[in-house]
C-alpha cells in the first residue's frame, strides 16, 4: 500500500469528521468542507486519528491522494490556509472595499476582483495582499487569479508576485 495512505490523520479538538458511503465532510471552527469519496476506499476513525485503506489493490495510489486531500481539509477547518502576494512597481496599489479587491496595476483602468464565498482578502499595506480561507485549493486558485492580472516581468520585476517567489532577472538588450 502507499506509504502516504498508511500515515494516520490526527484530528485536533473541535474538528469533526463525518463519513458517508459517497462522501466525507470535515467540520471545524473555520468552516465545513466536503468531498466525494470513491466506494473502494474505506475511512475509519480510531483513537482520534482517521485511517484510510483501499479495498481494491488498484486503488492504492488514489488512497494516498485522498489521504492528502482529507489531511488538508482537516488542517483548513482547524487553522486555515493563507497566501501572501506582493505588488512590485511604482503606483501599484491594492485596497479592499467590502468583498471587492481594487487593484491599480498600471493599466488605464482599475482592476476589481470579487472574492468568492469562503475566501477572505485583506491588505495589511497598500502593496501586500493576504488571501485566507479553509480550502487549500481555493486559496491557491484565488491567489493565482490575482497574480494573473499582472504577472512579474523578468526585466524590472514589476507585477504581482507571491511573497516567497524569486523572479529571475534578465539583462537588458545592449546596443
Amino acid at each position: 500500500m502507499s506509504r502516504v495512505a498508511k500515515k494516520p490523520i490526527a484530528l485536533p479538538k473541535g474538528v469533526e469528521l463525518n463519513i458517508q458511503p459517497e462522501s466525507v465532510s470535515v467540520k471545524g471552527p473555520k468552516g465545513t468542507l466536503s468531498l466525494a469519496k470513491p466506494a473502494d476506499i474505506e475511512i475509519r476513525i480510531e483513537d482520534g486519528n482517521a485511517l484510510l485503506s483501499a479495498n481494491d489493490p488498484s486503488q492504492i495510489a488514489l488512497t494516498g491522494t485522498l489521504r492528502a486531500i482529507v489531511a488538508n481539509m482537516v488542517h483548513g477547518v482547524s487553522q486555515g490556509f493563507e497566501r501572501k502576494l506582493d505588488l512590485v512597481g511604482v503606483g501599484y496599489r491594492a485596497a479592499v472595499q467590502g468583498k471587492d479587491l481594487n487593484l491599480s496595476l498600471g493599466f488605464s483602468h482599475p482592476v476589481v476582483f470579487q472574492a468568492p464565498e469562503g475566501i477572505t482578502i485583506t491588505t495589511p499595506t497598500q502593496t501586500e495582499i493576504l488571501v485566507q480561507g479553509a480550502d487549500k485549493q481555493q486559496v491557491g486558485e484565488v491567489a493565482a487569479k490575482i497574480r494573473s492580472f499582472r504577472p512579474p516581468e523578468p526585466y524590472k520585476g514589476k507585477g504581482v508576485k507571491y511573497s516567497d517567489e524569486t523572479i529571475i532577472r534578465k539583462e537588458a538588450k545592449k546596443a
